[in-house]
């Protein structure tokens, strides 16, 4: 079958479309719980960037496959897992899922809605997942409070935008450019500052007092004016570190102000936990059935273009969701 593969560790230009072997559900940790399934569609993230460099914290021995977001159909399922053969779902594969035919864990898996297409269910879990449980679990968000969500025109920052507003918050997008506001305008923000600009002056014109949460995927040195958005009581919630650098906080601004610093680690805390996750899974599900978030693709290549998608997140050109598209 054909799949992308990393067989070493130099960045984007290292990636090649290759013919591997078909994967089957022996290949989980633990034989006999995975659903195997026909690829349509695979995400590509960050995360899967830095693996072609071996920075990420799963460092699979090489050569391997990348790719933790399909959408498909079942070709074989367990039987307690609900799924039958030709399931249309979406699933966090952790490893595997830029190919043909991958395994995901069956408490990874999810029914793909009727009006989501592959190339929107390959987009939902990683972001969507990662995002309600930044803002609802660890940010304790509340219906009327505001958001600050920085790289707001990529995958996180999109899904992040939609999930505030659908948790009943107002939303501010920090963006690099006129072309990344509309798609944080199409994702649902409410107002918009520029990066490249006084965005912390302006976040304050806008609110007066500041932002209840801002949610950070960038890192890097706009750290330390997040904490200076928050108003009183408010959270910075740490989901990545696209910029490239991992920022220190001086905890007297914590103690001085009142305001918290909160790790949102999606994957280590579903791990292992099938009914925590398929709790986030559930209320992300009804998000989408009542119409209140849609992924917002950006581009959806063919496998063959696979490092033109991965090169676009790598020098942050990235729009919405990128896919690649197994047919």
């Amino acid at each position: 079958m054909r799949a992308v593969q990393i067989s070493e560790l130099s960045g984007p230009e290292a990636i090649q479309v290759v013919d591997v072997e078909e994967p089957g559900p022996s290949h989980m940790l633990t034989p006999g719980e995975g659903v195997l399934i026909d690829v349509k569609a695979a995400g590509v993230s960050f995360p899967d960037v830095l693996q072609t460099r071996g920075l990420y914290q799963l460092k699979p021995e090489l050569p391997f496959v990348p790719g933790s977001e399909v959408a498909g159909t079942v070709i074989q399922a367990p039987a307690e897992s609900g799924f039958q053969p030709g399931d249309r779902v979406m699933a966090f594969t952790v490893l595997g899922g830029m190919a043909e035919r991958a395994v995901a864990p069956a408490y990874l898996t999810f029914a793909l809605p009727d009006q989501l297409d592959f190339a929107q269910g390959a987009s939902v879990i990683l972001n969507y997942h990662t995002v309600y449980f930044a803002l609802k679990l660890r940010g304790r968000l509340q219906e009327g409070e505001r958001v600050l969500v920085h790289g707001a025109a990529g995958g996180v920052g999109t899904a992040a935008l939609q999930v505030a507003k659908a948790l009943g918050a107002s939303t501010i997008a920090v963006v690099s450019s006129e072309q990344k506001e509309g798609i944080a305008r199409e994702a649902g923000a409410d107002q918009v500052v520029r990066s490249d600009g006084p965005w912390r002056e302006q976040v304050q014109e806008l609110t007066g007092d500041g932002v209840d949460v801002v949610l950070d995927p960038v890192g890097g040195d706009r750290f330390t004016d997040s904490l200076r958005c928050l108003r009183e009581d408010g959270r910075v919630l740490v989901v990545g570190f696209t910029e490239g650098s991992i920022p220190e906080v001086k905890v007297n601004r914590l103690l001085l102000r009142n305001v918290s610093v909160v790790g949102a680690g999606w994957g280590a805390y579903v791990m292992g936990n099938p009914s925590r996750n398929q709790a986030i899974g559930e209320a992300v599900g009804k998000m989408i059935d009542e119409g209140l978030i849609k992924p917002i693709v950006g581009a959806c290549v063919p496998l063959e273009q696979a490092v033109d998608a991965f090169r676009d997140i790598d020098q942050r050109r990235a729009l919405g969701k990128l896919v690649l598209d197994l047919g």
